[in-house]
């Protein structure tokens, strides 16, 4: 046995490597309703999301006739903000709109 051997107990020593991956991304949706308006939703859209006013109609149109739409895609945290930004935006207003987080 070495003196190297001694010192480790008699065993090999093995380094293990982590790897980190790229967070995964998720979607922020907004769901069709019969009450919330168009120009709330367009509202929404440019306000808390940042899209311009021809995005933002798109986006809308797109939440009206397909029942939901893709209003963004963040990390968790930042899409979970976002929802919580528009749900609470929507209840100041009177408004039902729903709000909803999944990954991509």
């Amino acid at each position: 046995m070495s003196e190297f051997d001694d010192d480790l107990g008699g065993g090999v020593a093995t380094e293990k490597r982590t790897r980190t991956q790229k967070p995964r991304p998720w979607n922020v949706l907004l769901w069709n309703d019969d009450y919330t308006t168009m120009e709330f939703v367009t509202h929404i859209l440019e306000q808390v999301f940042h899209h311009s006013p021809s995005m933002a109609q798109r986006i809308m149109l797109e939440v009206h006739n397909r029942g939901k739409g893709v209003a963004g895609t963040y990390s968790r945290d930042v899409a979970e903000t976002r929802c919580a930004q528009v749900l609470n935006l929507a209840r100041q207003a009177g408004h039902p709109l729903k709000c909803t987080t999944e990954p991509t």
